[in-house]
C-alpha cells in the first residue's frame, strides 16, 4: 500500500457520485496557520492521508504519523498517532488524524507519514504568530 497524498485541511467530506463512486471534498488545504494565541499555545489541525491498496495486497496495515520538529527521524518528537486500518484491496482508503500540537514558538513542524514500515512521506505545517 501506499501513501497517494497527505494534507493538513479545515474540513473533509465523503459524498456519493454516480458510479457508484466516492468524493472526496477537501476545504482549507494548507501548509502553514496563524496562532489563536500568543504561544505557548496548542492546536489540533486536522491531516488527512489518501492510501491505496493494490489488488494483490492483502487489505490491512498501520498508517503511523509522528509529528517533529524538523525534516529527519532523529528530530525531536511533538506527539504521534498509529492506527490499524483495512480497505478492500483495488480500492483507496483514508486516514483522518486531529494532531495536538504544542507550539513554544511560531515554526515549522512535519508530519512524519507511513503505513506500516514503508517511506516516510513529509508534510509541513508552518505554525505563524496570531493576527
Amino acid at each position: 500500500m501506499q501513501i497517494v497524498s497527505a494534507l493538513f485541511v479545515e474540513n473533509f467530506e465523503m459524498r456519493q457520485a454516480p458510479g457508484p463512486s466516492t468524493r472526496i471534498d477537501l476545504t482549507g488545504a494548507m501548509f502553514s496557520m496563524a496562532a489563536p494565541s500568543p504561544v505557548p499555545v496548542t492546536v489540533s489541525p486536522h491531516l488527512v492521508a489518501l492510501i491505496s491498496c493494490a489488488p494483490d495486497e492483502p487489505g490491512s496495515g498501520v498508517f503511523e504519523v509522528i509529528f517533529r520538529k524538523g525534516r529527519g527521524e532523529d528530530d525531536e518528537q511533538v506527539a504521534r498517532n498509529v492506527s490499524p486500518f483495512t480497505v478492500e484491496p483495488g480500492k483507496f482508503t483514508y486516514r483522518l488524524v486531529k494532531g495536538e500540537l504544542e507550539f513554544d514558538s511560531y515554526c515549522q513542524i512535519f508530519a512524519h507519514c507511513r503505513v506500516d514500515h514503508g517511506a516516510w512521506h513529509l508534510v509541513p505545517l508552518t505554525l505563524l504568530p496570531p493576527v
